[in-house]
């Protein structure tokens, strides 16, 4: 009956009160450790209250049914993160909590799941949200750590922003895709993301490309965007594991790289898949992270909603 009052309030417009009182009815259900039942009129509420466009009280119940996860170690499954997905997308556009549910659901998918990083599926809806929302720093960072459509989203992300800076450019954006996927060890998804952005970049009509072919493989060359060719080489380096080749391009393109601020990026992949050591202090590579995860890393940008960045930093995942 209760449940029912509160349901009727949100129809009424009544939002605080019925707010409240869905509260106060989960609380009950969670002193009894009755978690499917607080999860159902969280979700139920949470859902409604979003729907009519009360992002604070629904992004509210949003966290309360996290905590409840929680609370009954209700792991990530197809029926748990279907509910949070559903909230997920059900946030009005530029809601504040929605960061924070998005940040706890990560947690939550972390900690019960089978991946430490968070699950790659909440990771990919999210980084598509903050993608549709112009906040590409946010969606890198979750794409990174999403799914195998997530670098096609990162792609259609990536050649959008650069598409509002300089020609010359095109090298640094390609970079926050490949780089950080390459740091955590997805060269499948780095390379899928170079092709999709390549292709996109191929099509412009004042753009010189060049097809070469060997007996192992094919290449474009852009001439005119040497850092390119750079990134392309450097995953061709990565597939054959050869040291060698690795050495030869940044000594190469050793004049085109000391503008930039990859030298990390680029240790971390000697030591990675060439056992190129490097001396360093400290825990460059969680550093090297929380830098790109901030904007930072490879130089920055403006941090503004589609801003673009000078020198763009790539973010970390996995697939």
């Amino acid at each position: 009956m209760l449940t029912c009052f509160a349901f009727c309030r949100i129809a009424e417009g009544q939002f605080y009160e019925a707010h409240q009182q869905l509260r106060v009815i989960a609380s009950r259900y969670v002193k009894q450790s009755n978690w499917p039942a607080a999860t159902d009129i969280l979700f139920q509420g949470a859902q409604s209250l979003l729907k009519a466009g009360q992002g604070g009280s629904g992004g509210d119940l949003c966290i309360f049914l996290l905590d409840v996860f929680h609370k009954g170690e209700i792991k990530p499954d197809a029926a748990s993160k279907g509910k949070l997905l559903s909230l997920l997308r059900a946030f009005p556009k530029n809601e504040p909590t929605r960061k924070k549910f998005v940040n706890e659901t990560i947690a939550w998918s972390s900690k019960l799941g089978e991946y430490p990083a968070g699950d790659p599926e909440i990771h990919h809806v999210a980084g598509s949200l903050y993608a549709e929302d112009l906040e590409p720093y946010d969606a890198e960072r979750h794409l990174i750590l999403g799914t195998k459509d997530s670098p096609e989203t990162l792609a259609q992300l990536e050649y959008s922003w650069y598409e509002a800076d300089e020609s010359h450019t095109a090298p640094l954006y390609a970079a926050r895709g490949v780089l950080p996927y390459l740091i955590i060890g997805n060269l499948r998804a780095a390379n899928k993301f170079f092709l999709l952005f390549t292709s996109r970049l191929a099509q412009k009509a004042n753009l010189s490309v060049q097809e070469v072919s060997t007996s192992s493989s094919d290449l474009r060359v852009y001439p005119s965007l040497p850092l390119l060719n750079f990134l392309g080489l450097i995953l061709l380096a990565v597939e054959r594991g050869e040291a060698s080749l690795f050495r030869q391009l940044k000594s190469r393109y050793a004049s085109h790289l000391k503008e930039l601020n990859w030298d990390e990026a680029l240790d971390q992949l000697g030591e990675m898949y060439f056992g190129v050591k490097v001396p360093r202090q400290g825990n460059p590579m969680m550093d090297m992270l929380g830098n790109m995860f901030m904007g930072g890393g490879l130089g920055g940008g403006s941090g503004k909603k589609g801003g673009k960045p000078l020198t763009p930093a790539p973010a970390p995942g996995l697939d």
